[in-house]
């Protein structure tokens, strides 16, 4: 059963979605939740795992991704519907949580070529470090390919940290993982159903998180299972460009 908390939270997601365009303050958002703005900003944290303003633009950058692959509208007039004032500075958030400019991405169809991890992260050669888990299908049994990738927080965007692709749940393995505190994020899409990197709303994605894992030289890891589920209003949205699964099965990820 929805909490009143829940129910708050998700008054504040959907005025969100309704309002991309036009400038929503913490002041505003805080109102419609009838909470004071500093418990609201502590409440949505807590149900979303990410702040209000960090939510609300990763709602905006989602949205400005359907647009480029669902419509003909330019690049002016897309940022312009999501909020931005400054086509530059759109493109340049865009290119830093999707991993590629807006043309390209309307050019590749809503797809990555090719998924570069960051590698600008130190690790200790002299002792790899592998996380190793398993990937539990959702309980209707719905998931198809899965990406699996390490990221400093729960919104999957920008150079994963590690990442790879199984063509099925199942067990997976992060190798050569560098120090730090990470989270594992996933996304699934049913077969067959995979088109425009799952944002249509019927191509829903499953997701599943695991973390935040703090690893360092003397962590003796345990296994990370993670199981996935259908996505909710209170996920941050997935703002990667994930690689096309339909024609890259086993692809192996750039590195």
């Amino acid at each position: 059963m929805e909490t009143t908390v829940e129910r708050a939270v998700t008054r504040v997601i959907s005025s969100m979605h309704e309002n991309l365009g036009q400038e929503l303050t913490i002041d505003d958002m805080a109102e419609t939740a009838m909470y004071s703005k500093f418990h609201f900003t502590r409440i949505f944290k807590g149900m979303t795992g990410t702040t209000p303003g960090r939510f609300l633009s990763a709602l905006r950058l989602q949205e400005a991704k359907r647009l480029l692959v669902t419509t003909e509208l330019n690049i002016t007039d897309i940022s312009n519907l999501v909020g931005y004032q400054s086509v530059g500075t759109f493109s340049s958030r865009f290119k830093s949580s999707v991993g590629m400019a807006p043309t390209t991405y309307r050019q590749l169809g809503g797809f990555a070529e090719v998924i570069h991890t960051d590698h600008r992260r130190p690790t200790d050669r002299n002792r790899p470090i592998s996380l190793r888990g398993t990937v539990h299908a959702p309980d209707d049994g719905s998931a198809g390919f899965v990406f699996i990738g390490l990221f400093p927080d729960c919104i999957p965007q920008g150079q994963p940290v590690r990442c790879t692709v199984l063509d099925r749940p199942g067990d997976y393995v992060l190798e050569d993982v560098p120090e730090g505190t990470w989270y594992v994020l996933t996304q699934s899409v049913p077969y067959g159903m995979e088109e425009a990197d799952g944002i249509g709303e019927d191509t829903a994605p499953s997701i599943g998180s695991y973390g935040p894992v703090t690893i360092s030289a003397d962590t003796l890891l345990k296994p990370a299972p993670i199981q996935l589920r259908a996505m909710r209003a209170l996920d941050p949205p997935v703002l990667l460009a994930l690689l096309d699964m339909r024609m890259t099965a086993l692809a192996a990820v750039a590195v």
